[in-house]
Order: structure tokens, then sequence, then C-alpha cells
């Protein structure tokens, strides 16, 4: 199925609902968010052309109209590539070439930058979406399952970004994960895109979409903590999707506004190591409104999650174990450890984490390579270090290329993080390891 027909049930059954809020203002009913997608999507078909399966590319912070554009293009049957606003022109013109999109969607000032950097791609101003609506709806262009539907390029920390081809069912599956593990969306909840829509957070939106749920754009289009409990105290029981560092900043202003507390739902955390004494802070200053996922780009939000009513269980004999994990498997994915070897590891064992199941991605874009080497026997390699206890909990160790190996033992930065963070004068600390003549490597 095209996932887009999401939109299209909520509509049918729940018009009159706010679907789109910018800041404090509903931009959109559910019925006018039906009917800009079908026009907007009649004008990518008729009059510029895009074909099913062809890439469209949204380069923007976030925006009022991205949820429009990216249903649009989802309903003419084509895949979208998000680009991260932050990213340099030239790494922006890399994935346009890349993935060969020949169509883009930008901020006015960042179409100016990029048209000197690419050839055959046409620029649209995201203010000027509605505006280009045509006079009629498109009938949805039908999508198998396996077909691409989000093209995500990957941060490139081993070289250029890898296109992640995650297609309608892996994105199906993840939404059904998200309603089952994390939070069951009710008609009328509100979730706040405060990370960027390029990434896990703008994946969220579906499970909102699909429920009826609204979705809100801040005003700053960016993370503002101040903003976050002002727009809470408008929509209350605001969820959102946000990063440790986040995380902090929000309890920052959380605790100097107590009253706002209460108005927020769920803060969703991953994307970045959460050290205990700052999860254990967050819960002192906000309670236990929070839930944790641990996912990549190549298996996006879906691996692992601690549910809200596990970290809200402070008196279970585990808690501190558990709280320092990031919980276990979500609905859709198996999760194995295994060695060097590929060995499947038993519980205690560290080696690299393993997911399989629905949600993991078709492969890397025009990689077979990295493809061969990431997607093994059925597994996705995450390039992960973790360990499961008996119950099925996962706890992060580090990523592979970031163990220390001193004197032939292996040293966890984030194990050494952890227990330097203990100490209360301490806020912030990274470890990273050196060349030692004696050790090999040691603790910097």
């Amino acid at each position: 199925m095209n996932l887009a027909q999401f939109l299209k049930r909520s509509a049918l059954a729940h018009g009159e609902r706010p679907a789109l809020a910018h800041g404090d203002e509903i931009q959109a009913t559910y019925a006018e968010f039906y009917d800009h997608v079908r026009r907007l999507a009649w004008t990518l078909k008729h009059s510029l052309g895009v074909q099913p399966g062809e890439r469209v590319a949204i380069f923007c912070a976030n925006h009022p109209h991205y949820l429009e554009v990216a249903y649009a293009g989802w309903w003419a049957g084509a895949a979208l590539v998000p680009i991260n606003a932050k990213l340099h022109p030239k790494e922006a013109a890399y994935i346009l070439t890349d993935s060969q999109a020949r169509w883009c969607w930008v901020d006015p000032e960042q179409a100016e930058v990029l048209r000197p950097l690419v050839s055959g791609v046409q620029f649209f101003h995201m203010d000027d979406a509605l505006g280009l609506m045509g006079d009629s709806g498109l009938d949805v262009v039908p999508r198998d399952t396996d077909d691409l539907a989000w093209l995500f390029y990957t941060s490139g920390t081993t070289g250029r970004p890898k296109g992640v081809m995650l297609s309608h069912g892996n994105l199906l599956q993840a939404t059904l994960s998200y309603l089952s593990d994390v939070k069951a969306v009710e008609p009328g909840d509100a979730l706040l895109h405060a990370a960027p829509m390029s990434h896990g957070s703008g994946l969220y939106n579906f499970a909102y979409v699909a429920r009826a749920g609204l979705n809100v754009v801040a005003p700053s289009r960016g993370f503002d903590e101040v903003e976050v409990l002002q727009l809470a105290q408008r929509y209350p029981g605001l969820s959102m999707f946000a990063a440790p560092t986040m995380v902090k900043r929000l309890v920052r202003a959380a605790r100097l506004q107590p009253e706002a507390v209460q108005c927020v739902g769920t803060v969703i955390y991953g994307g970045g190591p959460m050290y205990l004494a700052d999860i254990q802070e967050a819960l002192q200053v906000m309670g236990p409104r929070f839930a944790q996922i641990y996912g990549q780009g190549e298996s996006p939000m879906t691996i692992t999650v601690l549910p809200t009513d596990v970290i809200a269980h402070a008196d279970h004999p585990r808690y501190l174990q558990r709280l320092s994990s990031v919980g276990f498997a979500q609905m859709s994915v198996e999760v194995s450890i295994r060695s060097d070897q590929g060995e499947d590891l038993e519980p205690g064992q560290i080696g690299e984490i393993c997911v399989r199941g629905p949600v993991v991605m078709k492969g890397y874009w025009r990689n077979p390579e990295a493809t061969a080497q990431t997607l093994r026997g059925g597994w996705l390699y995450t390039g992960d270090v973790g360990v499961l206890d008996e119950e099925g909990f996962l706890t992060l160790k580090d990523r592979s290329k970031d163990v220390i190996i001193s004197g032939g033992t292996n040293i966890y930065p984030r194990e050494v993080e952890e227990a330097l963070l203990m100490h209360p004068r301490v806020r912030e600390v990274s470890v990273v390891g050196q060349a030692d003549p004696e050790w090999g490597e040691a603790v910097l």
C-alpha cells in the first residue's frame, strides 16, 4: 500500500479535526490537509512530470508545509529524499546528485547556493507550496510494500554518506511498532517537531496522521526549551522526540517553570547516549514522562524501546540496570548479539548488535558493496557494541570503531564516561583512546 493513504483514512473519518499547526495557530484540518496534498500531487504528476519511484528531495529546516509537501510526493508515487538542513551545501549537492533527485523543496536562500553546485534539479520554495496546488485532486498512485518511500542519507562517519532505502512496508512496520511499543496515539493527541523532520521526528508523523493526531511545527523551526514548555500549555499532553542534549536543556527550563511540566506528554529520547545521571535528573524534575528508543537509519526508531512504564517502575530490583539500558526489542524486530565470527552470543556476552525484521532497510542506494557488508545472512549488522541480559534488555557499550583496546582488554568509553559523570563536579565528559607504546592504546 501507499503509506500516504493514512491521510485519506483520517480525513474521511476525522475531517474536522486539526491536523497541522505552526506554533499556536492551526494551519489545516484533516479535510484541508487531504485536499492540499491531492492538489499538490496533481501538480507534481501532471505539471512537473514526476513518475512513480522518482526522487523528490526536501532540504530545509522544519517548515509548516513540510508534511504537505512530503505527503504530496508520496501521493504522487515518488520517493522522498530528506536532507538535513544543517548540512553544508556541498554535502547537500552530493546527496541530490547521488539520489538522482530532479526536484527539491528548499528555503529561498538555499536555492541560490545550490543552483551552481548541481545540474538537472528544479528548486521550489517551501513558502510557495500551497500556491502551486492544481485545481483538481490526484487519485493516489498505487505503490507496493517493497517500493521505495524514504531515501535517508547516513551521516557518513565512514566516508561519503550512504542512501538508506526504506520502503512503504518498512515505514508501515515502524509506525505499527511506535503505536504498539512507544505510545498509543489517540485522535487529537499532539506531536511537536522540534528535532529535524528530516530524521526520526519526521517519521513519527505517520503514527499521528494514522490516528488523526496533530503535528505541530515550532515557530523557531527547531528546538527552544522555553518554546516547548509554552507550546505544551497551548496543546496539553504535547509529546516530542528529543536527543539527550535537548532533554538536558528542557530539564533546566522545567526547573524554572514547574507549572508547565504537567502539560508535557511523552518525551521520547534517543539518537545518542543518555547517561544515567542525566535521566535520573530528568525524572526528578519532570516525572516519569520519558520513553527511550534505540534505532538507526537502517532500522529507523525500531530496534529497542525502554517504555514509560518501565522507566516509571522505580521500585524494581533491577531498576538502575534497566534505566541504564535501551530497553527490549520492539515487536517488529529480533535482536542478536554476535561475535566477530558471526556466532550468536549468550546473555551477558558483549558483541555486535544485529537486527532482523520487516523494518530493516532494503539496502544502500546504488552501493551493493556496502549493502553486502552490512546485511549478512538476513541480519543487519549495526556496528554498535552491546550486551543483552537474561530478561532481554539491551545495554549499549559503544560503536565498534570507538572501542579502546589496551593491553588486549576492551575498554568501552561510555562506561568510563558513566563513572566520571557520577562525580557531582563533572558535568560533561568525553573519553577517547590514544596510542600508547606499552599498552597499544590508553584512555585519554
